[in-house]
């Protein structure tokens, strides 16, 4: 009796064993139900925007609707919050941007969570472009006159931002000069108090920036990307203007609860990365001002990692801190 006992439990063991490295119980049939993909911005933004683009894609991979849900406010801290605190059963998804995985746990008295213990890293999702614009009414050529004309009148200008990277962004850029920062939930409600004259200078993603300054309404002064953008090939580059105290890199990526077994990891990651490749989401994407590619988790993993250290690096570097 002992031995068939044994034999009886033998099977399912082996067969346990023989798994795909990786695989774990439950992979092979998910998803069977929606999956959440929460965004820490507002609607309209270039985060909310490019992550629409990609849960589309995503749903036809899947096989299952990917329903976006946005969740705005605390540099994307929320969002992140509430996918960490879910069950890790690949139906409640991040996609997280370095504000909420690197800018929040590295600038914060009192840092909301680990971000290496609280997130499984999936892919990278891509980077965002990203544009200085002051209004077309604010009489300024170049980065040179706004900075002349900021340090004329100390404390006078606002600026705006809907995340500590584009803060970041602009302490690099002022070198000490002082304006007062404005704070949104979203840039698309900083963009609108930028459009009526109450702030004078943001950054802003590719997916804003490109349709006001065709129109006329605002001014583009500066890339953040390394060359200058086919969406504004007329504004300069932050390396063409000698910039190259201006190391913020926007990107964003998507991650899952802690504990979200590996097969489920890799099935999405794999279906990220097969998404991103999709020449209609790369051209939508491309259109937004976003340069998507896909990684391994492993890939992704470290891609985190050396991107956190590195910001570190810049925020130690200028003596940054934030209340």
């Amino acid at each position: 009796m002992q031995r068939r006992t044994i034999l009886r439990w033998a099977a399912p063991i082996a067969a346990a064993l023989a798994l795909p490295h990786g695989a774990s119980w439950g992979a092979e049939a998910y998803p069977e139900k929606p999956v959440r993909l929460i965004v820490g911005f507002a609607s309209g933004g270039g985060a909310d925007t490019i992550t629409r683009i990609m849960a589309e894609g995503l749903s036809r991979q899947l096989g299952q609707q990917v329903v976006v849900e946005n969740r705005p406010g605390a540099d994307g801290v929320l969002a992140a919050q509430a996918v960490s605190g879910a069950r890790p059963d690949g139906y409640t998804l991040l996609m997280g941007t370095n504000t909420a995985m690197v800018a929040a746990p590295t600038l914060r008295p009192n840092p909301p969570y680990d971000p290496f213990k609280a997130f499984a890293p999936i892919s990278s999702a891509g980077q965002f472009s990203m544009f200085l614009v002051v209004p077309a009414s604010l009489p300024v050529k170049s980065v040179g006159d706004l900075l002349d004309m900021v340090a004329a009148r100390p404390g006078a200008y606002n600026s705006a931002s809907s995340n500590s990277a584009s803060e970041l962004a602009m302490l690099q850029l002022l070198g000490g000069r002082k304006v007062v920062n404005a704070r949104y939930k979203g840039d698309m409600q900083a963009m609108t108090d930028l459009l009526g004259g109450q702030v004078q200078m943001m950054f802003t993603t590719g997916t804003l920036a490109p349709a006001f300054v065709r129109d006329g309404r605002i001014r583009a002064l500066v890339t953040l990307q390394p060359q200058r953008s086919a969406l504004l090939p007329d504004v300069p580059s932050a390396g063409e203007l000698g910039l190259g105290k201006l190391t913020i890199t926007p990107w964003a990526g998507f991650f899952g609860p802690p504990g979200l077994p590996a097969g489920i990891t890799e099935k999405l990651s794999a279906a990220l990365q097969q998404t991103l490749k999709d020449p209609a989401v790369h051209e939508r994407l491309t259109q937004q001002g976003f340069e998507g590619y896909g990684m391994s988790p492993a890939k992704f993993a470290e891609f985190f990692r050396a991107q956190h250290d590195a910001f570190v690096s810049t925020v130690r570097e200028h003596g940054v801190s934030f209340e």
